[in-house]
């Protein structure tokens, strides 16, 4: 007869033995980089085979190399749980409690029985998480359980393949609880590097297909999991995953959605390979329609003022927005009246593209535009001294060839000229 205080535990996949399928006491790795519990490994070997079980690959050493990561986390995984003897875990749920226990041993009663019902204690967990920092938190704390949500998000099968709704869910916790995660790194190698996991299909199918809070949960969890150049660049070669991004960010109409993933492309864009991906995906074209939309919120228009502006820094960027003259007009009709930000990283664009790599047709664009009056009118507001450098350079651009620059547009205003 099974206890009411026996626990059936969803056991992380990669803590169980690929032999005995039994949670590893002492985990050691094969050349191969596959880990398997030492005493099951070992009576493979013993029996004169010379191939990783799992791989079938040649072993050119049968040398076991301990694995104290992974041990560590299979011990605090454990202790956090307060697990009995491994033979004495139980196969089978326990009976119903016969009270409701306190709202973190409940908790831990879900995190035990997600196997059992996932979308319905996901769920329970979500509303759980959203209640307070002091929840969210202690989701975090709880060894194991971050690792048990990147196994369902990035189990084996196709992404199309998996009940969207649970890894709505589960995005939405990671999400949530993603601030009170002391080591990023790690849980971005957890998502990124490990073989056999496919989290991106899992966030990607999400964008496109989910509701509009996972929607912000997904790009939220991407830009949390951006930690460093070379993740950052494993996201933006993945298939395509920033076209489809910014494709899904066209169709969107719900700002929140948008801000959130053009946050999240500010946070990919700073490696110089993944700007010029990001060019090639179409995104000068998709942040020029942001600026011209009469309905972009401020927060959109700075965002995608702020990915142009990270764009400008490479020479197809600055190609993209020059040969776009929408683009250019369109930045120049953001020059005034959005906010301080958006009007110091459009003067920085125009900075960048006119006066620092003299691109001509971008200073073309920008008197047709009437850009030298919203430069003169800008240099007499109340802006920042960077920002008022850099019109002071623009001028100089324009005063080589003003009588060019002013002709180029029409207008009645009488402007005079600082030289």
């Amino acid at each position: 007869m099974v206890r009411d205080d026996d626990p059936y535990i969803p056991v992380p996949s990669i803590f169980r033995c690929p032999i005995s399928l039994d949670v590893m006491e002492s985990p050691v790795s094969l050349c191969t980089g596959v880990t398997y519990d030492r005493s099951s490994i070992q009576r493979w070997l013993d029996d004169g085979n010379n191939t990783c079980p799992a791989t079938m690959q040649l072993l050119h050493t049968k040398d076991l190399l301990p694995n104290r990561t992974l041990q560590r986390l299979i011990r605090i995984w454990s202790d956090s749980l307060h697990l009995p003897p491994r033979n004495s875990i139980s196969s089978s749920p326990p009976s119903s409690p016969l009270q409701q226990p306190p709202p973190k041993d409940h908790l831990r009663h879900l995190i035990h029985h997600m196997d059992a019902d996932p979308l319905d204690s996901l769920s329970k967990i979500v509303r759980f998480a959203r209640e307070s920092d002091d929840n969210r938190k202690f989701l975090a704390e709880s060894a194991g359980f971050i690792l048990v949500l990147v196994e369902y998000l990035g189990g084996s099968g196709n992404a199309e393949d998996k009940n969207i709704d649970v890894l709505e869910q589960v995005v939405m916790i990671i999400d949530l609880v993603k601030d009170e995660i002391q080591d990023r790194e790690e849980l971005s190698r957890w998502m990124l590097k490990k073989t056999g996991r496919d989290c991106l299909a899992s966030l990607l199918l999400i964008a496109q297909h989910g509701h509009v809070n996972s929607r912000i949960a997904s790009a939220g969890v991407l830009e949390s999991i951006s930690v460093n150049a070379e993740a950052k660049i494993l996201i933006a070669e993945k298939d395509g995953f920033l076209h489809q991004l910014l494709k899904s960010t066209a169709r969107e109409k719900d700002p929140t959605v948008i801000e959130a993933s053009l946050s999240c492309l500010i946070a990919l864009s700073t490696p110089k390979s993944v700007k010029i991906i990001l060019v090639y995906s179409g995104a000068v074209k998709q942040l020029s329609k942001f600026l011209w939309d009469p309905n972009s919120t401020m927060a959109t228009v700075e965002k995608a003022l702020k990915v142009l502006e990270t764009v400008s820094s490479v020479k197809e960027g600055r190609g993209k927005i020059c040969g776009d003259g929408k683009c250019v007009s369109g930045i120049v009709q953001r020059l005034l009246k959005v906010s301080s930000a958006a009007t110091e990283q459009a003067v920085t664009i125009l900075w960048s593209v006119c006066y620092l790599f003299k691109e001509r047709a971008a200073q073309e664009a920008v008197g047709r535009a009437n850009g030298l009056t919203k430069i003169l009118l800008l240099m007499q507001s109340n802006c920042s001294p960077a920002v008022r450098q850099m019109c002071a350079d623009l001028l100089k651009i324009f005063r080589v060839n003003s009588k060019s620059v002013i002709s180029c547009y029409d207008t009645k205003t009488t402007h005079i000229m600082p030289f």
